[in-house]
């Protein structure tokens, strides 16, 4: 396998993943600046087949290394440009060692044209602009792609940063759960945002705006999300047969229901909170909370509780009180669902691409009070 280390810019990786793209080169791992590979032993021979290696964040246990196959990567690549209106020119805005930021190389390879790349360091409105301005003076589909915490600071600083946003004929939003008000700020700004999901093992976002792809298959078994279809891995590194890929589905550890047709996400079924004998899903009590004045994120866990096994709590930002939370969430909510502590923090802590980290949110509560 080829390590790339993000140190240099993106065109070492560019051209590792042209390599591994059309045969020549080998499987390329890319990874953050000062991370290492040994996890993934870059020692032994790669899987047959393997075209890219992506670390996962290790949410739910140590981090795998996803195995995909170049046929997956095209096929995401050109699913996504057929949903989004054809080839086009990509903004590179996320870092490029996790999927969906290493899906917009390929976009880009796939498509023909020049990337652009947004430079690491704080994301802020100034430094969007320049570095979308080539890629929006070009001719044909221009794209790009954010997490919730990027769409954000764009609409909150407004001004040239949000003006830019506007220009693009699409921007992904994925990484994270969208919540439900920041997509429709996003949408009556103007911004055309899609909103997408998927994970390393479907070669990133394979279900936009609740409807999957073209060849990517859903179901929900048992109240839990299986993905099927051309873009799925092989497997992970060293393990290629783990059993959550089976029978050509890979079965994620995600809670969904179809909603009027289109895949609705509940969250993980490792989040759900095991209340008094209730079993309660933090995203349900996570969207509630987004209606309460003042709040404009919300994270929802549990801690142990000698009475309760676990008591729900929550995390919020915004400019609101905790005990009022609580008592607003109580009325509307009931005692069951409504959290029995709010913390009001700046910000969530987040790990990998966005994705809230709910182990830093119980640290927050002391890891629980028993």
């Amino acid at each position: 396998m080829q390590v790339v280390e993000l140190t240099g810019g993106i065109t070492p990786l560019a051209q590792a993943l042209r390599a591994a793209l059309d045969g020549s080169g080998p499987a390329v791992l890319p990874l953050a600046e000062g991370a290492s590979p040994a996890a993934l032993r870059p020692d032994l021979p790669v899987e047959p087949g393997t075209a890219l290696i992506v670390q996962t964040s290790g949410s739910t246990g140590a981090p795998k290394g996803v195995l995909l196959p170049a046929a997956a990567l095209r096929a995401s690549a050109l699913a996504t440009h057929a949903r989004l209106g054809g080839p086009g020119h990509w903004l590179l805005a996320m870092p490029a060692h996790h999927i969906a930021g290493v899906q917009v190389v390929v976009r880009s390879l796939v498509a023909g044209t020049p990337l652009e790349v947004v430079p690491p360091g704080p994301f802020r409105g100034h430094t969007f602009v320049e570095s979308a301005s080539s890629v929006l003076s070009a001719s044909g589909p221009r794209y790009t792609a954010l997490v919730p915490t990027q769409l954000t600071r764009l609409l909150t600083e407004g001004g040239d940063g949000l003006a830019a946003l506007r220009s693009f004929d699409a921007v992904l939003v994925g990484g994270a759960a969208t919540p439900a008000p920041l997509l429709e700020r996003a949408l009556a700004a103007g911004v055309r945002v899609r909103t997408t999901y998927g994970m390393s093992e479907t070669a990133g976002g394979c279900v936009y705006d609740g409807r999957p792809l073209d060849g990517v298959l859903v179901s929900v078994v048992d109240g839990l999300i299986r993905l099927g279809g051309p873009t799925l891995a092989s497997g992970y590194r060293l393990d290629p047969g783990a059993p959550a890929f089976a029978d050509g589905w890979f079965r994620t550890n995600d809670v969904g229901e179809f909603v009027d047709g289109r895949l609705s996400v509940l969250g993980r079924a490792d989040d759900v909170i095991n209340s008094g004998g209730e079993k309660v899903v933090p995203a349900v009590v996570e969207r509630a909370l987004l209606g309460c004045p003042g709040v404009v994120e919300a994270c929802v866990v549990g801690v142990p509780d000698a009475e309760w096994g676990e008591r729900v709590v929550a995390a919020v930002v915004g400019r609101v009180v905790g005990g009022e939370v609580v008592e607003w969430a109580r009325g509307v909510l009931g005692g069951v669902l409504a959290p029995k502590e709010v913390v009001v923090v700046a910000e969530l802590p987040v790990r990998g691409p966005g994705k809230v980290d709910r182990r830093a949110v119980v640290g927050l509560f002391g890891g629980g009070r028993s």
